[in-house]
């Protein structure tokens, strides 16, 4: 029983030893596509010619083709792109194609999430703001982003559960990431079998997963309950 004990205690530090990388993947990913999906949810909501159709064909492709192809055409596609103009990124981190791949996936769908927000807030919040003789952009990060952040928060919450749970495809192009521990230890022939691993990473998603949550359910608490103004920042 001990022996069975220090085995599932083993498996998960092992495990647990890669979630910082993960955690890593996961905030890089989310810092960039939150503020490329703000830039394109800009875009849908003036409208700009040229620009929004750029925008709409981006969100097309991005939502329609499967994370792991847009992963791929960045990780081997993007390096003979650009060497075809002279410029070699070959040597770059694999961490860097990641982060790129999963920032322009997160973004569409989290451009959606910011645009339908920002048409929540209010068009009448804009014209106040016209009215005290502030500029679009001083009405946009003053007024209408904090709160269309609060707005947010929910579906935002579910994009980043989303994104955690997409990185488990790091792997797949030799990041050795949680997922690429657990491929390790199988490998190696660990001593348990692959069910009480598997149940082991489960729990370790599930339980990150469930950590997110409680952020995120604790900033729409503070939010409402206006102990914070972000509109003071």
């Amino acid at each position: 029983m001990t022996s069975g004990l220090a085995g599932w205690v083993d498996l998960l530090i092992k495990v647990l030893e890669k979630l910082p990388l993960t955690l890593l993947m996961l905030g890089l990913s989310l810092f960039f596509s939150i503020i490329l999906g703000v830039f394109v949810a800009i875009i849908r909501i003036q409208k700009q010619p040229v620009l929004y159709q750029i925008a709409t064909f981006y969100l097309s492709f991005t939502r329609c083709t499967p994370l792991l192809v847009q992963l791929f055409l960045v990780y081997f596609g993007l390096p003979q792109l650009l060497l075809a103009f002279g410029i070699d990124i070959n040597g770059w981190d694999r961490l860097v194609f990641l982060v790129i791949a999963f920032s322009f996936h997160t973004a569409a769908y989290l451009s959606e999430v910011f645009r339908s927000a920002y048409l929540a807030v209010g068009r009448d919040q804009l014209e106040a703001a016209y009215s005290v003789g502030m500029s679009y952009p001083q009405a946009l990060f003053r007024i209408i982003l904090p709160q269309a952040f609060v707005v947010s928060l929910p579906n935002l919450g579910n994009n980043i559960i989303e994104l955690l749970k997409d990185t488990s495809l790091a792997f797949t192009i030799g990041i050795i990431d949680i997922m690429g521990q657990v491929r390790i230890i199988l490998g190696n022939n660990h001593g348990m079998g692959m069910f009480q691993i598997y149940v082991v990473i489960s729990l370790v998603y599930w339980g990150t997963c469930i950590l997110i949550e409680a952020i995120i359910g604790y900033l729409e608490k503070v939010f409402k309950k206006g102990r914070v103004s972000l509109s003071r920042q």
